[in-house]
């Protein structure tokens, strides 16, 4: 690879209870001891004879008045002793105590590829599509790499069709494979190009309990038809709450919405819809069942039609779904591209999109000038899921640091709403977007490729990434150009990438270091000795850093971007609360 040029309970109060008892006990002995000496004294008098019955009854009186007087008195000395041992500071009985961490098992990898894309069959009615056969040129691969643990042991691993079928084996058993002697210990399983013609999955088994480093990326090209051009993107792991961006339906262009359900569970799912003047309400967007492995696909024009840029909301109970948008464009008779539209990080204040290619300036502005070529040019889109308003600062990165945007790169976002905000103007190059925002957005980027209307054009959109941590393990389809962009932004970064090989070989890693605020762009290697590079382990370290495969074809305006899926984690804990 050659890089350029860089520079419980409530606390117990005290003397609420035992001492509050003990003072009526002491009350009570008290009363009866001066009550016995009383009743002495009468008795006396009664046998002396010398008082009158008239003065034995006042005297009787006296004595119970005494009583009583000294009674109360002790009762209300044990009441004050009450009183004063409550509202006096008491130490407390409880101690706070850290909520135990219990180790989460590790579970497989179950990635999701989508389906070769196909043409829509006529005028479809409604949302479900029928689609025609692909073109004579249109091939669909994928490609996958599995890493071993530090001892040479693979994971069990495969690569199938979504109905069970396997494709290809990768490893049958943990410890079925071992490094070979003199190497670095860790080797990898590896599938390159293998055919597919419909939704494939991806599996490998813990080991060790821990997750496996596993990733698969799905690779579609055409030289022919309306489809021609080029789409990737990577293996999805299925999740209950997922954000697309990008997506058209307007006239020429294509959005088809595949649902997939690779688990045992049924899903049902629900669709919110983003467009340019608000939320869309559509009365089958909710409520989509989706059965246990199987597909659901939903052409997006049927529920939103003529929307020029729209935002999809996935959110499914029961099983977990993966879900990619077909983009197509069609300008009467000549294709505008084809694309996968990936799914996003979550909505959140601030969104990292890279490998965003941009064309010379003066050639977009002419292109995008040219009546239904406005979409054909590089830009942000911003959705704003909430009720506020957001305001969002957009940067852009380059090889060469920050570059201006028209206005300054402050826009107003309305709530509700799909904003796209134009990328052109900057040198050509690739780059990374930042958009920071004061409430939570949802953002993608589009690449484009081509500047002659005449000709066929292709598109891509970059979806937002996460940060980039350790031992990603990134696939990369044979045959064309294959670039790794990485981008910094408020601190300098190190990236490692290490080659992997078809013949299952980790090879020696190299570093790039890249300065905060830039984009670094790296040529993937095709060849190592006799064997091709299939992928890449990347990891990253020092300030935060973002990645992207970005793919072309030499005299073609091809264009794909594939973001850098998540990597391996170790084994999760998870705080446990004990209580109801």
């Amino acid at each position: 690879m050659h890089e350029e040029e860089n520079d419980g309970g409530t606390p117990a109060k005290r003397g609420s209870g035992p001492v509050a008892r003990a003072a009526g006990s002491d009350a009570s002995r008290t009363s009866a001891s001066r009550t016995s000496a009383s009743g002495t004294s009468a008795a006396g008098t009664r046998a002396s004879g010398t008082r009158s019955s008239g003065a034995s009854r006042i005297a009787g009186r006296r004595g119970i008045v005494a009583r009583v007087l000294s009674g109360v008195a002790i009762l209300a000395a044990g009441g004050g002793l009450v009183a004063g041992t409550a509202l006096a500071p008491q130490p407390s009985a409880a101690r706070p105590l850290d909520a135990a961490e219990a180790a989460v098992p590790a579970g497989s990898v179950q990635d999701v590829c989508p389906a070769p894309a196909r043409l829509l069959e006529g005028t479809p009615v409604g949302t479900d599509p029928q689609f025609s056969p692909e073109s004579a040129t249109a091939r669909s691969t994928v490609s996958a790499a599995v890493v071993s643990s530090a001892g040479g042991s693979l994971p069990g691993s495969a690569l199938s069709a979504l109905k069970g079928s396997e494709l290809r084996r990768i490893a049958k058993a943990p410890g079925s494979a071992t490094a070979p002697a003199g190497s670095s210990g860790v080797l990898a399983g590896v599938v390159e190009g293998q055919a597919v013609d419909d939704v494939s999955v991806l599996s490998a088994d813990a080991l060790a309990n821990r997750q496996p480093a596993a990733g698969a990326l799905m690779a579609y090209t055409a030289t022919d038809g309306d489809l021609q051009g080029s789409a990737a993107a990577a293996c999805q792991t299925p999740s209950n709450d997922l954000w697309l961006g990008g997506a058209n339906t307007a006239v020429g262009r294509s959005s088809v919405l595949n649902l997939t359900n690779a688990s045992t569970t049924p899903a049902t799912v629900n669709l919110e819809l983003y467009g340019k003047a608000g939320q869309v309400k559509a009365s089958g967007s909710r409520g989509l069942l989706v059965g246990p492995k199987s597909t659901r696909s939903i052409i997006l024009a049927g529920l939103a039609p003529g929307e020029e840029r729209l935002s999809v909301h996935v959110r499914s109970t029961g099983g977990p779904v993966s879900a990619f948008i077909q983009q197509s464009v069609l300008r009467g008779l000549t294709s505008g591209g084809v694309d996968f539209i990936a799914p996003g990080t979550s909505a959140a204040p601030s969104q990292v999109m890279t490998g965003i290619d941009i064309q010379d300036a003066g050639d977009v502005k002419s292109l995008t000038g040219e009546s239904g070529f406005d979409d054909a040019g590089p830009s942000l889109q911003i959705t704003v899921p909430g009720p506020s308003d957001a305001v969002v600062e957009v940067k852009l990165f380059g090889r060469a640091g920050q570059q201006a945007l028209p206005g300054g790169g402050v826009v107003t976002a309305k709530a509700g709403t799909v904003t796209e905000v134009p990328l052109s103007g900057a040198p050509a190059g690739q780059y990374t977007v930042s958009a920071t925002s004061d409430v939570s957005i949802v953002a993608a980027a589009r690449v484009s490729r081509g500047l002659k209307a005449s000709q066929s054009l292709d598109f891509a959109w970059s979806p937002a990434t996460a940060q980039l941590g350790s031992q990603h393990v990134v696939p990369l389809p044979q045959g064309g150009e294959r670039l790794l962009v990485f981008g910094a932004l408020d601190g300098r970064a190190t990236i490692s990438y290490t080659p992997i090989t078809a013949d299952g070989k980790i090879r020696t890693a190299a570093t790039a270091d890249i300065a905060a605020g830039t984009t670094t762009t790296l040529k993937a290697a095709d060849r190592i000795g006799d064997s091709a590079v299939v992928g890449y382990l990347v990891s990253a370290s020092g300030g935060a850093a973002y990645g992207t495969v970005l793919l072309e074809r030499e005299g073609r305006n091809d264009v794909s971007t594939v973001a850098i899926a998540p990597g391996a984690e170790g084994q999760e804990k998870v705080p446990v609360t004990l209580g109801y």
